[in-house]
């Protein structure tokens, strides 16, 4: 039989409670400029997104706000900070609607999950994210809990 290609695509950090906390909008796949021991830090698996949102500054560019890429252990001097503002890449046009969404519709740039793609690039998925209020986190409770219940009653009836 043929080998399967091996493939590099890795989860670092997953932000989970954005789903519960947000409606989630058009989502969108961006670059990081990072540095090399960021990068050797992502690899390790310790960063977190849970706390981070994205903004959109005067000039036309996205910067990823209060991500947590822990110092490289073995970094010494050239270790990086480990909540500074990172820059985003996105395409002009793909800035433009994220920043009328903020802008016009009040909605927020939150990060989903930040993973090595196939080609060992670090990406991260960002949203644009609208608030939920109280009853309608309710709701969704109540939806995941009827799954939940869904799938234990017809796991008994086969």
């Amino acid at each position: 039989m043929a080998e399967k290609p091996h493939s590099n695509f890795k989860v670092v950090a997953d932000n989970r409670k954005a789903r519960y906390h947000y409606e989630i909008g058009e989502v969108f796949e961006a670059g990081l400029v990072l540095t090399g021991t960021e990068v050797k830090s992502l690899r390790t698996g310790r960063s977190t997104i849970a706390e981070s949102y994205a903004s959109v500054d005067t000039h036309g560019e996205i910067w990823l706000i209060n991500a947590n890429i822990p110092e490289y252990h073995s970094g010494n001097r050239f270790n990086h900070e480990p909540k500074r503002h990172r820059k985003l890449l996105l395409k002009q046009r793909e800035i433009a609607k994220l920043s009328q969404g903020v802008a016009r519709e009040g909605m927020t740039i939150v990060p989903l999950k930040l993973f090595f793609n196939n080609k060992g690039r670090a990406k991260i998925e960002i949203a644009l994210a609208k608030g939920k209020q109280v009853h309608d986190k309710r709701e969704t409770e109540k939806q995941r809990d009827w799954n939940r219940e869904k799938s234990r009653l017809m796991k008994q009836r086969d």
